[in-house]
């Protein structure tokens, strides 16, 4: 019973912290955008898949990572998943994607930043994760989407299983596709350990997939790591997401946020449910029944002007 209270009380300080920080940086954004051209009004809502041995970080949720800014001619939303396997080797992989994400922050405010190039954002990140003189090990995943103001564009760099989804008028009509070198093993930037470069998996952002679309007033945009997507089916994800098209106050869409958060945090742990996880396991010829428990990142935004 003390265990169970003390997991309700995280997740209610969870929930409110995503909410306060978010709710401010919406804010800024709503307010610095120019009236006559589209912006994004953002949250986020996120939990670590184990809250007793994962500590609170601003930008964090175990070992995602996640940042969201913007400049006045641009609004800028990323989410990173450290492969989880570097912790059996004493490395934390929350750290490679932290490293990510931040510098992608960074280098936004940057003179020579290119809307138009997230992927830039990932290669430039990783080649400074690469130079730092204390080697930060471990690999991720990363997804970055940027909405160009001044053209109503929306451009996006997307490497491994985390992802992002665009609705409007109630249905889907972009999408991220799942890069994998077979079942369960992602795309990832690495940097493995010395003398261990030939038994890792490294790919370069480069073979990032890179895609440009028009965006238009209310459509909503889900980018998130894989504890979402591998347990939540589209379908759910479509009816949650349809509700908020064209909504622009903070609160409902913070609120939105919670409950896919939340949703696929309860799916994960339900060994009965047939997760998309499940059924990709079992195309794969793998008996596997239930979700799949991870760290789980939303970000959640609409298109306003």
């Amino acid at each position: 019973m003390h265990s169970l209270s003390w997991t309700s009380r995280v997740i209610s300080r969870a929930l409110r912290n995503g909410f306060s920080t978010l709710m401010e940086s919406a804010n800024v954004t709503a307010a610095g955008a120019n009236k006559s051209r589209p912006h994004f009004v953002s949250v986020v809502c996120g939990f670590p898949k184990d809250f007793l041995t994962s500590k609170y970080k601003p930008g964090k949720y175990g070992e995602d990572s996640w940042f969201k800014t913007s400049t006045l001619n641009s609004d800028v939303l990323g989410v990173a998943d450290g492969v989880g396997g570097w912790r059996s080797y004493g490395i934390d992989p929350g750290e490679f994607s932290s490293f990510l994400m931040k510098t992608c922050e960074r280098l936004v405010h940057c003179v020579n930043f290119n809307p138009q190039r997230p992927v830039n954002l990932l290669a430039y990140s990783y080649c400074e994760l690469l130079e730092q003189k204390k080697p930060i090990l471990g690999s991720s995943t990363a997804c970055v989407l940027v909405l160009n103001r001044e053209n109503s564009t929306v451009y996006t760099a997307n490497i491994g299983d985390s992802g992002f989804m665009v609705v409007r008028k109630g249905e889907i009509i972009h999408k991220s596709e799942e890069q994998q070198h077979y079942f369960n093993t992602p795309f990832q930037l690495s940097l493995p350990p010395p003398g261990h470069d030939h038994n890792v998996l490294s790919d370069s952002p480069d073979s990032a997939d890179t895609l440009s679309f028009p965006v238009k007033e209310g459509d909503v945009i889900l980018v998130a790591t894989d504890g979402v997507f591998d347990n939540v089916p589209e379908t759910l994800l479509l009816d949650v997401l349809k509700e908020v098209e064209g909504v622009t106050d903070p609160v409902k869409l913070q609120m939105t946020a919670n409950s896919l958060a939340l949703m696929a945090r309860s799916l994960s742990f339900d060994s009965e449910f047939m997760s998309p996880f499940a059924i990709n396991a079992r195309r794969n010829n793998i008996n596997a029944t239930g979700g799949k428990p991870d760290d789980i990142t939303v970000l959640l935004a609409t298109v306003a002007m």
